[in-house]
């Protein structure tokens, strides 16, 4: 099958060739309507630009580099996804290679290849102050966007900090006072981020955080850290979790000691996972967008590498925002 054109997007979008040309040139003065109309058709007919022959002729590679940390984790791997997808779109590859975010080394090394292979512009997805350090300390000729939420010297909180404010209000809200917290590992910025929003809006609230673990990410940490509780930590009634799968496995492991969740435990977790709707109970949650994080950090770097302004019309990500499911209800016997 012969591989669609700008007219046949323009035909399916309503729109004239030289709109569809303008915004895959990054013209920013298109109409919101009109942008999505031609973002819709390009989807619908999966026109891929030739960007081999516009780049040839601007003498630019249309490759950009990405330093990825933990791919293995939901977060990082859907922030991968946008950024793809939006890239794809804008006619630009992307060549993934993977550090160690723990290590200095592995971020240098990882970084020196891609610098290597000439790219257009670099995308980071720091996760941890070691890989944002290291990328302080290094010098790149291609324009670079690192994706971290490390917190700022202002008032307004980080996007980590909301969604454990967000978990904080959901259970306070609910009457819960004696509180747990199962947190990511400290090493993540994220999960710092995610710890101090909804440890101090306990607090702030009234409310008493009983105790706080640290897990890895994985269901199973979530599962070992509710089995080492003692007694009196097991009697909070609610436990706010740094992310789903940490959050299924401690309920799992709360079903095996005989507590009930909702009905003696209120749990609520934070990324919104694709199964979190699907595990009995249903998990709350707090949706994070990792996806559109992906697509605006992207956009961001394209317009370093063309010389642009951000579109003003630029989708910025969805705020963290909760999701109340069956895991989550108000405590029993009201304490």
């Amino acid at each position: 099958m012969k591989p669609p054109t700008i007219y046949d997007v323009a035909k399916h979008a309503g729109v004239s060739h030289q709109t569809v040309t303008r915004y895959l040139n990054g013209f920013k003065g298109i109409r919101p309507q009109t942008r999505q109309r031609v973002e819709e058709a390009l989807a619908a007919l999966d026109y891929r630009p030739n960007s081999a022959a516009r780049l040839l002729r601007s003498q630019r590679t249309n490759r950009i580099g990405v330093l990825a940390d933990r791919i293995d984790q939901s977060g990082p791997a859907r922030i991968l996804t946008g950024a793809g997808e939006l890239a794809h779109r804008r006619g630009y590859v992307l060549d993934v290679v993977v550090a160690d975010g723990t290590s200095a080394g592995s971020v240098a090394a990882s970084l020196a290849t891609i610098i290597e292979h000439q790219v257009a512009g670099i995308l980071a997805t720091a996760q941890s102050d070691v890989v944002l350090e290291e990328l302080r300390r290094q010098a790149t000729a291609a324009p670079l966007v690192i994706g971290a939420d490390p917190g700022t010297e202002s008032d307004q909180p980080t996007v980590n900090e909301l969604a454990g404010r967000y978990a904080a209000d959901h259970l306070l809200d609910l009457g819960h006072r004696r509180i747990g917290y199962l947190a990511g590992p400290e090493v993540w910025i994220a999960a710092r981020g995610r710890t101090e929003g909804f440890t101090r809006r306990v607090l702030e609230r009234g409310g008493r955080i009983v105790w706080v673990r640290q897990g890895d990410w994985s269901a199973a940490s979530g599962h070992a850290v509710w089995g080492e509780l003692g007694a009196d930590e097991r009697a909070v009634t609610a436990v706010g979790v740094a992310n789903d799968s940490m959050a299924i496995g401690l309920i799992s492991a709360a079903a095996d000691s005989g507590v009930r969740v909702p009905d003696d435990l209120s749990v609520v977790g934070t990324d919104d996972l694709p199964e979190a709707r699907f595990v009995l109970p249903a998990l709350s949650t707090v949706a994070m967008d990792f996806e559109g994080e992906g697509r605006f950090l992207i956009e961001e770097l394209i317009a370093k590498i063309e010389g642009t302004d951000l579109p003003e019309d630029v989708r910025l990500p969805t705020p963290p925002h909760l999701i109340a499911r069956a895991s989550s209800s108000r405590p029993v016997t009201g304490t």
